[in-house]
């Protein structure tokens, strides 16, 4: 079993698969059941659901400088 993936408002994760844009770092902006993500390629916000985030979750980024 693994940990759950500990996320707050404002963190950049990196997901597994990438958005249409070719982008695959995102924003958080919403949690609950769905999580808010915006691309931060092409500023598209999506809904996903928290287990597919967890599944597709690869790591956080570091904030800039």
């Amino acid at each position: 079993m693994t940990t759950p993936v500990t996320l707050e408002i404002g963190d950049r994760i990196r997901l597994r698969k990438a958005h249409p844009c070719g982008g695959s770092e995102w924003d958080v902006v919403r949690l609950g059941a769905d999580i808010g993500l915006v691309c931060r390629t092409c500023g598209h916000r999506i809904l996903m659901d928290r287990l597919e985030v967890e599944r597709r979750y690869t790591g956080h980024l570091p904030e800039p400088a």
